[in-house]
């Protein structure tokens, strides 16, 4: 996408992933404790234990959005606190940020890829079901409790070549 670019998780964007993820999540829901842990903690709890974040920044706008992958068991990965801010709605930015995670998942190996969602997401969950992501009984028996707003869960399914 034209103006467009990924950034790496570092320090000095850890800021990002907190403001971004606390604006949406507290206009729709309310941050659990399990919410701040990661958001106040990113290396720690995403990137040390072998997890990625991500950022996009768009041209003109800075850091507009970030996505995390959380390593949850030996080659499976959770797709989490994704968010773009309400500023660069309509860029694309969100499905460029979420086609660059899918690749790196896979890069990674993971299985399954997963994600957990609220049906109050629905531009979300519409964006996931877009680029491969299916509803999926499983993922949500294995995982879903772990946040009281979660009642979609998601496993992508890569697309046969």
């Amino acid at each position: 996408m034209p103006g467009l670019r990924i950034h790496e998780f570092s320090d000095a964007l850890a800021h990002h992933f907190y403001d971004i993820n606390a604006e949406w999540i507290n206009a729709m829901f309310k941050l659990e404790a399990t919410d701040r842990e990661v958001l106040e903690n990113p290396r720690a709890k995403i990137v040390d234990p072998g997890g990625v974040i991500l950022f996009v920044d768009a041209r003109g706008l800075g850091i507009v959005g970030t996505c995390a992958l959380q390593k949850t068991g030996e080659r499976s990965f959770e797709l989490t606190k994704m968010g773009v801010r309400e500023s660069a709605r309509g860029l694309k930015a969100g499905e460029f940020l979420l086609e660059a995670m899918i690749a790196r998942a896979m890069q990674l190996g993971a299985e399954p890829l997963y994600l957990l969602s609220n049906a109050r997401c629905a531009a979300a969950i519409h964006l996931y079901e877009k680029l491969g992501f299916e509803h999926d009984a499983g993922i949500m028996a294995d995982y879903g409790a772990r946040y009281a707003r979660c009642d979609v869960a998601m496993r992508y399914r890569a697309p046969a070549s």
